[in-house]
């Protein structure tokens, strides 16, 4: 259940009196792997009535690094905090990049967090230029009196999960797979916006537009079956991502579009939470308008079918 995770956006002391379990990692996608180590460090903290906290960084929209974002700062967040993690740094990566390794363990680890054991996977690597690793963090929280704790990697497939596994699943259209990796179905949040009208106009079928921020991924260009969380519930939608072939010029931009079935409301100038649950079929130009708005009927009528059938397992 989500608590009230206290978020600090910059390096500074935490509240942790009695000390901290520290989660250490990019969390980008908070998927299973991300998930085990979160999960180590609040059961540690709950064992030994310590803070669960985890350090993270944020970088800026320009920054491929790590490559595009799997989830709004906001769903981050969220996801990390129904884990039950209670401190939750999260600086610009500029305002620690420049630590050595122990300045890094000295200034975060023990001033900021005040910590008694941080959790990581095997592959976290800290320090300017990533000059420490796993074996540079045993080395400098030993004498400092902190236990380090190597969270084995979650596996799916017989490989290991990854945020870049996660990201070719999205942008080939295996929204199964991702959502078995992410441990929660893929979702975005980003503001409805105006489109063109054409859903209402020309289809009778009105649809609520939240097109992609320049700097996250976007998923393979498609229809998928989806579901949107509107007025307190969740409705059965179709969603369909990628430039509009029967009503759009060569160069539009990609859109994502959905339709809710039965729902009549505004939600212009809101965030609902849209969870993609399976990908229907590719994007395709249609000789009429009339076949795409069959289209649309017929995905949102399977996304309904799909949805009770869940109800009913």
């Amino acid at each position: 259940m989500q608590n009230d995770m206290h978020i600090l956006n910059t390096v500074a002391p935490m509240s942790a009196p009695n000390g901290s379990a520290v989660a250490l990692g990019y969390f980008d996608g908070v998927h299973l792997g991300h998930r085990r180590v979160l999960g180590a460090a609040v059961d540690c903290a709950q064992r030994r009535g310590l803070t669960a906290a985890a350090f993270t960084f944020s970088l800026p929209g320009s920054n491929n690094l790590k490559g595009g974002r799997i989830l709004s700062n906001e769903q981050k967040h969220s996801r990390v905090a129904a884990l039950g993690i209670q401190e939750y740094m999260e600086p610009p990566f500029e305002e620690f990049r420049s630590l050595s390794p122990e300045g890094f363990v000295q200034k975060l680890l023990v001033e900021c967090f005040n910590a008694k054991e941080v959790f990581c996977g095997d592959n976290f690597t800290f320090g300017a230029r990533a000059a420490g690793n796993v074996d540079t963090l045993r080395q400098l929280c030993a004498p400092r009196g902190i236990a380090v704790n190597i969270v084995e990697m979650a596996q799916y497939g017989g490989k290991t999960v990854s945020s870049t596994r996660i990201r070719a699943a999205l942008e080939e259209g295996r929204i199964e797979d991702a959502n078995a990796m992410l441990g929660a179905p893929y979702a975005i949040d980003w503001p409805v916006c105006h489109g063109k009208g054409i859903g209402t106009s020309k289809l009778g079928r009105p649809t609520i537009n939240q097109n992609y921020p320049a700097d996250a991924l976007e998923p393979c260009c498609g229809v998928y079956l989806t579901r949107i969380y509107l007025d307190g519930r969740w409705w059965p939608s179709a969603t369909g991502i990628g430039r509009r072939p029967t009503v759009d010029t060569d160069d539009a931009p990609v859109t994502c579009e959905t339709y809710v079935p039965g729902y009549s409301g505004s939600v212009y100038g809101t965030q609902p939470l849209l969870e993609f649950h399976k990908y229907l079929c590719p994007v395709r130009r249609f000789d009429t308008i009339k076949e795409l708005a069959d289209l649309i009927a017929d995905a949102a009528q399977k996304s309904i079918d799909y949805f009770a059938a869940q109800e009913n397992v």
